[in-house]
């Protein structure tokens, strides 16, 4: 991409709002200084959190209104254009940014996107999309929350969105799964059957059969599809084992044989904090608008919402969004 990366920024959503989203912001602009970013909010609450000086690559667009964590989605639709989510989207719709980042409301940043934005053309509802953290490469997951019910078709066009996703960082041949109770043809609902007989026929990518869900983490595929229900319990029920094992880890430390091996064990467990973090995952891609949007945690930390802006700018970088519509039929 030939023009400067600008990325706008939903400073005001998330449980922390500005408190995390400047220092992130700040810091992120000095580790890319040639990315311009755009952060949206009321001035007053950003200004507050800048207690150092601001990089020239940052511009405070003021904004009277907030979609609150708690807000009925619908609600955002009808009313929250003067928010700083409508207009961080509003940037991305209007061409005045690349990518947009929110911590926000997950169903309002949903249906505001799909207003704001648009879907991109042959994808019937967007697919929330992330990197799983695996043994070896890369392995993309979705939905993740989007879509509670999927028909083998949406199905289909998740395993084709992933799969153009995955060569955008980098997959040379993405090989796609089917999230399943077991891995045996016969197994699991009609849906997931008939999508397997659909993914099984595409020639956009390999199809691996079906995975059950021990195996999300071998790196043994790149693409991983499910309905939205099935894919945010297993993604929540993986942060909160990583949570439990770092935990564990630390605790063994603490006392008795561990208090005098922790000197030599050191580096090992700080990679071991590193690697199971979910704050070092944090970041997902909102696949089949007609826009790069990317959801970052509601609770997400500075380190966290800095690697939300960082796949922002990846995103943003590849264009994959042309490479998605050039596949699936073009924008709408």
């Amino acid at each position: 991409m030939s023009e400067p990366i600008r990325l706008a920024v939903d400073a005001m959503s998330g449980d922390f709002g500005p408190r995390i989203a400047i220092p992130a912001a700040i810091q992120f602009a000095r580790t890319f200084p040639d990315v311009q970013l755009l952060l949206f909010g009321q001035r007053s609450a950003m200004a507050h959190e800048c207690s150092a000086p601001i990089p020239v690559n940052i511009k405070f667009v003021e904004t009277p209104d907030v979609v609150a964590m708690d807000a009925d989605p619908r609600q955002a639709l009808r009313q929250g254009d003067g928010s700083s989510m409508w207009q961080a989207l509003q940037a991305v719709a209007q061409g005045d940014a690349h990518a947009c980042v929110s911590a926000g409301n997950t169903g309002a940043l949903m249906l505001v996107s799909r207003r704001v934005v648009g879907m991109i053309g042959g994808v019937e509802v967007p697919a929330i999309c992330k990197a799983m953290p695996v043994r070896s490469g890369l392995t993309l997951m979705l939905d993740l929350g989007a879509n509670i019910h999927c028909s083998s078709s949406q199905l289909l066009q998740f395993a084709t969105m992933g799969s153009v996703l995955a060569r955008a960082s980098g997959v040379a041949e993405p090989q796609v799964a089917l999230l399943n109770i077991g891995t045996e043809a016969g197994k699991g609902t009609t849906t997931i059957r008939d999508a397997a007989t659909l993914l099984a026929q595409s020639d956009d990518f390999t199809y691996a059969g079906f995975v059950e869900a021990d195996a999300i983490y071998s790196g043994a595929v790149q693409v991983i599809v499910c309905d939205g229900f099935s894919g945010n319990i297993a993604l929540k029920a993986s942060e909160g084992v990583a949570r439990l094992i770092a935990g564990r880890i630390e605790e063994s430390f603490k006392s008795g044989f561990g208090r005098l091996i922790a000197p030599l064990a050191w580096p090992l467990i700080r990679r071991w904090r590193a690697e199971l973090n979910p704050d070092a995952y944090n970041g997902a891609i909102l696949a089949g608008l007609a826009g790069t949007v990317i959801k970052s945690h509601g609770g997400a930390s500075v380190a966290a919402t800095v690697n939300a802006l960082r796949l922002a700018y990846e995103q943003a970088e590849f264009d994959s969004i042309a490479k998605v519509a050039h596949v699936l039929g073009g924008a709408k």
